[in-house]
């Protein structure tokens, strides 16, 4: 069927739907992927739909699922929609094509017995398995002739054993968000922006969302969240609840009945892969990157740790943020999160970050909070992000500055990175929603998009001072490769006059007699690298390896050396054996 259909029904100006991309290589075997949306449009009905052929294969269900074996139910077949539909919750617009409210309501894999679904669609018969958060078990999808031989009016008709119907209280329960159908109409976070001009445009909403995000504050809710009371644990169900001061819950119940317990302490910060391209597929979630110095904040009751990547202590470098966490409503919580110093742009500078430690500059820094590892004495590791992200929301809703939560901005990659980079924004950092938290790993479940080329190196030497500077001219630079020092260039702009100092004293402490790259001098097209001759090799000054850098630059040179590069600021949270080239 195609997109054709699903895109002349809807105006995407006026409407959050995704509009889809070009439809994914056809998929024969394999268990894919199925979401149950509950759908209050002019009838409340349920929207049934299997990943294959690259979109979303989807029936309205008036009745819902069946749930005793032999019971069936009508499923009438409605236009293909796109795989990003699969992970979309929120407000249609009054006016478009299924307008109302829409929750993900389940959603899970599937396996069809044969392992061919295209060949079982075109033959009107699909007997699925289904593995839900609430649809667990067998059910058959058969085409039935309707009236004057519509083709598209099915049967869903619950097979294999009975299953286990959810609750009252789970069936107005978001797999995703864990709203209500109430809830999540009156947030409206789906819609480009919360009491939008209808004529706004798509790329004036996304501007929107990325300034209120630079300010600390999502833009996809309304009005201020009551403080929060720590979460207390419930006896005989060892449940959790985010409570408000009155007692009712808010957003909903978080179960934590499985996980484990654990302490408050350190967690090796998960990292993100470099790539140049934003997926196709996958139900993604974007933050704003940030150009500052990542920290795991750790909270025992008053006494507060700020530690860097490799576990280093620095809340006496960062007391405004140690007293803002104090205030937080939980007893002891783990949060993830990046220090940084903002320009007047609203943008993240390492180098403001980089003066305010060299040179005693006062400027005023703020952690952006984006992931809750441990609250009260329970792991939220192995929770989906947007579990994780909700309760931190809840978390920081009423934390004075410095204290900022950082939420998703959106899930439109392409749009969101053409304005980050007309702000001249670090990039995007981008998470699957159901990602659990991986410590210590470099997992595709995260990915981060950069839009200036800027990164880590390890200083090996400098360069004798020339005319008027002193101490000395450029510092030579490089990165790991099969554990040897490799030479990416020499960095000569970017610093000042006292930070050109403390630099120097820095270097004379850690001072060598020979060259630590594993490449130098070294020849190439018959002419010595960065015009580094032996006799000049000897003019130089080196260091052992153990300072980190951050570095921007224009771009790679063919002989893979550093064109225009910017020296940043040293870098203290990062080992130099960790130091690679990204690409």
């Amino acid at each position: 069927m195609g997109l054709a259909e699903y895109k002349r029904k809807r105006d995407f100006k006026k409407t959050a739907e995704p509009a889809g991309g070009k439809p994914l290589p056809r998929q024969i075997k394999g268990a894919s992927r199925f979401v149950i949306q509950k759908h209050a449009a002019r009838r409340l009905h349920y929207d049934f739909r299997l990943e294959m052929e690259g979109v979303l294969k989807s029936w309205a269900l008036p009745k819902g699922v069946p749930w005793k074996r032999g019971e069936k139910h009508l499923a009438v077949e409605v236009e293909d929609h796109p795989i990003e539909y699969e992970g979309f919750e929120g407000i249609i617009p009054e006016g478009q094509y299924g307008g109302g409210t829409v929750m993900v309501w389940d959603r899970g894999n599937y396996r069809v017995y044969g392992e061919q679904p295209s060949k079982s669609l075109k033959e009107g018969k699909l007997h699925l398995v289904l593995d839900g958060a609430k649809a667990k078990g067998e059910w058959t999808l058969v085409r039935i002739r309707g009236r004057d031989e519509e083709k598209n009016q099915w049967l869903i008709l619950k097979t294999g054993d009975d299953a286990n119907p959810v609750s009252k209280k789970m069936e107005d329960r978001s797999v995703k968000t864990g709203r209500t159908m109430e809830q999540i109409a009156e947030a409206r976070d789906a819609e480009w922006e919360s009491g939008r001009e209808a004529d706004q445009s798509p790329s004036s909403q996304f501007k929107a969302r990325i300034r209120t995000a630079m300010a600390g504050r999502e833009s996809t809710r309304r009005g201020r969240s009551p403080r929060l009371r720590p979460p207390t644990a419930e006896a005989g169900r060892a449940q959790r609840k985010i409570t408000s001061e009155d007692g009712h819950e808010r957003q909903g119940e978080l179960s934590l009945s499985n996980l484990p317990a654990a302490k408050a302490r350190f967690v090796e910060p998960m990292k993100a892969k470099l790539v140049e391209q934003p997926p196709v597929t996958g139900d993604w979630i974007y933050e704003l990157k940030f150009d500052g110095i990542r920290l795991i904040g750790v909270k025992r009751n008053e006494k507060i740790s700020l530690l860097s990547r490799n576990e280093n202590e620095l809340a006496k470098r960062f007391p405004e943020v140690v007293e803002a966490m104090k205030t937080l409503p939980a007893r002891e919580c783990v949060i993830d999160g990046e220090v940084v110093a903002l320009d007047q742009e609203g943008r993240s500078s390492f180098q403001l970050l980089q003066a305010r430690e060299m040179e005693g500059r006062k400027t005023p820094v703020y952690f952006y909070a984006f992931d809750l590892l441990q609250i009260d004495g329970h792991s939220l590791a192995s929770l989906p992000l947007e579990a994780r992200k909700d309760v931190l929301e809840k978390l920081c809703a009423e934390a004075r500055d410095p204290i900022r939560f950082s939420g998703a901005i959106g899930t439109d990659a392409r749009r969101l990175l053409a304005e980050v980079k007309r702000r001249g924004l670090e990039g995007l950092i981008g998470k699957q929603s159901n990602s659990v938290y991986e410590p210590g790993r470099r997992s595709a479940a995260w990915i981060k998009l950069k839009c200036v080329n800027e990164q880590e190196f390890v200083i090996g030497g400098y360069t004798p001072p020339q005319g008027s500077r002193k101490y000395f001219g450029a510092i030579l630079v490089g990165y790991y490769q099969n554990k040897k020092l490799v030479f990416a260039g020499k960095v000569g702009t970017g610093f000042t006059v006292k930070s050109l100092s403390i630099l120097y004293k820095k270097f004379q402490k850690e001072a060598r007699n020979d060259c630590p790259f594993v490449d130098l001098p070294s020849r190439q097209n018959g002419q010595w690298v960065q015009d580094i001759t032996p006799s000049m090799m000897r003019k130089m000054h080196w260091v052992n390896p153990v300072f980190v850098c951050e570095v921007k630059f224009a771009e790679w040179t063919r002989d893979k050396k550093l064109r225009a590069p910017v020296f940043l600021g040293l870098r203290e949270d990062k080992n130099p054996s960790e130091v690679i080239r990204e690409t």
